[in-house]
């Protein structure tokens, strides 16, 4: 059995100066995972998911295989964090940007363009969502798993966005939530197939087009109202 006096040693604090050593170990850390997920986030936009690899990570990078399999231990646990990584920044630039909008049909709308908007940024790298769920339809496992989670979460935050635009009386009361949040969806779809894959140029337009027709179909008068009201803000504040 150990004396006091050794168990005393092994408890003994680190020192400051071992503390913060150890703390910029940490950060340089994270910071390098950080390069890692960027530079995987690029070449999944491009190459789907099944595309990524530590070899090619390597590659990209600069670093070496093991260098990177220190950070991810397996490809699997790389994906996963890719499609954490693309859905933290989704979140960020369409969910997040929206919430300062007021509630009702003003949010509403603000969230379908700034999710149009990603989706024309995307036209030519790919949006992840959509590359994942082809590649992964009908693959059982933990990546599809992590894709159906980011995906639902997503239809979540538009579902109650929809909620609370028939909670402020802006939809009509027969409202289908389900259904809108269905049409929703399919216009993003839409878009991205004719924009990305056809390459029609019109795809954009006619996404608008839809919107505003479901909109005419579902919102009431006061709901038009605070619409407009929305809409009539310069550009520069609704982004």
């Amino acid at each position: 059995m150990p004396s006091l006096t050794e168990s005393s040693k092994k408890a003994r604090p680190l020192s400051l100066r071992k503390r913060e050593a150890l703390a910029r170990s940490m950060h340089k850390g994270q910071q390098t995972r950080a390069i890692i997920l960027e530079a995987a986030l690029g070449l999944a936009s491009h190459m789907g998911l099944e595309g990524l690899s530590i070899g090619a990570l390597a590659e990209v990078t600069g670093m070496s295989k093991s260098g990177v399999f220190a950070h991810f231990g397996s490809r699997e646990e790389l994906q996963i964090a890719v499609v954490a990584e693309y859905h933290a920044k989704f979140e960020e630039e369409v969910f997040f940007a929206s919430i300062r909008d007021p509630r009702g049909l003003p949010r509403l709308r603000a969230l379908f363009e700034r999710w149009v908007r990603r989706v024309t940024v995307e036209i030519d790298s790919g949006c992840l969502y959509i590359s994942g769920a082809v590649e992964f339809d009908d693959r059982p496992g933990p990546v599809r798993d992590a894709l159906v989670s980011m995906v639902k979460a997503w239809q979540s935050a538009l579902r109650k966005a929809i909620v609370l635009a028939l909670e402020e009386g802006h939809l009509l009361p027969d409202a289908d939530v389900e259904q809108i949040l269905f049409e929703l969806h399919g216009l993003i779809l839409s878009l991205h197939h004719d924009a990305r894959f056809l390459r029609n140029p019109g795809a954009l337009a006619r996404a608008g087009q839809g919107f505003e027709r479901m909109l005419n179909q579902y919102a009431t008068e006061a709901g038009r109202q605070a619409d407009r009201k929305a809409l009539a803000k310069p550009a520069a504040a609704r982004r």
